[in-house]
């Protein structure tokens, strides 16, 4: 047992320290589970390539007890989001979350997942996971090296040894609260901001409706009387009547025999029709 794991205010006399160590409860706990994180096995972008490498022989992250990959959120405690984060996206991240068991911890990894990065202003980007998921260790860099990689695990395990059972949110009485999954349709809609997103739509259409009402009377006021504006209204033409659409029928089917009479001469003759 390390150093860091006996409590100094309890003495043991010193033919005993080999074969007696006294500790508490959540220090050998986070120590245990500082030292077994077991990050899941999925990336994004260019910042998964840095995460590989990490995981490489040159880095070893078995010193750490985080070699161990896992390809199922059921298996895993730490999601290292690396990469841009689209808004197609995100909706699976959050299922994914979800889906880890308590305890489990964020690393947001790189420029694009801390704040959307180069593309923040893409159409299709989200401005940081940590809109939609709690984040714990953020990384920087675009992208980071594995060196920054290891510093921010570290980090990590510093915040889990920091960690209270008194105080852990996962150790707390009822039942636990899962994210919300953002609605892709026709935009990116966090069900968290439902009732903001009907509130402002309920006061733009009462805005409207009073400016409809104030300008009713107006407009009652601009319009003419009604023998003013008979007075004042143009001169319409009426319809045509049944005897002059016969009328112009027939003057149509004339000029249509006449026309072929004169096609018909003039080709008996060789000429054009005149």
């Amino acid at each position: 047992m390390t150093d860091d794991l006996l409590n100094p205010d309890i003495p043991v006399p010193e033919e005993l320290q080999s074969n007696i160590a006294i500790t508490t409860v959540e220090k050998i706990y986070n120590w245990s589970r500082r030292s077994s994180v077991w990050p899941m096995m999925f990336g994004l972008a260019c910042c998964a390539i840095e995460m590989i490498c990490t995981a490489a022989s040159r880095y070893d992250l078995a010193r750490f007890g985080m070699e161990v990959m896992r390809p199922s959120p059921r298996q895993a405690d730490l999601m290292i989001v690396s990469g841009t984060v689209t808004k197609k996206m995100i909706p699976q991240i959050v299922r994914l979350y979800n889906q880890m068991p308590e305890p489990r911890y964020v690393l947001s990894m790189g420029a694009c997942a801390n704040g959307g990065g180069p593309f923040k202003e893409g159409y299709n980007v989200v401005s940081g996971v940590d809109k939609f998921i709690p984040v714990d260790v953020y990384v920087p860099g675009c992208p980071p090296t594995p060196q920054a990689l290891l510093h921010g695990l570290i980090k990590l395990q510093e915040k889990i040894e920091r960690q209270s059972l008194r105080s852990v949110p996962w150790y707390q009485k009822g039942p636990g609260e899962a994210v919300p999954v953002p609605v892709l349709w026709p935009d990116l809609i966090d069900p968290r901001q439902v009732p903001q997103i009907k509130r402002m739509a309920a006061e733009h259409l009462a805005t409207l409706a009073a400016g409809v009402m104030a300008a009713a009377p107006a407009a009652a006021q601009a319009q003419p009387t009604t023998e003013a504006a008979q007075s004042t209204a143009p001169v319409r033409k009426p319809g045509l009547t049944p005897e002059e659409i016969a009328r112009r029928q027939a003057l149509a089917a004339q000029r249509r025999a006449e026309r072929e009479a004169a096609l018909k001469q003039a080709s008996e003759e060789g000429g054009e029709p005149k």
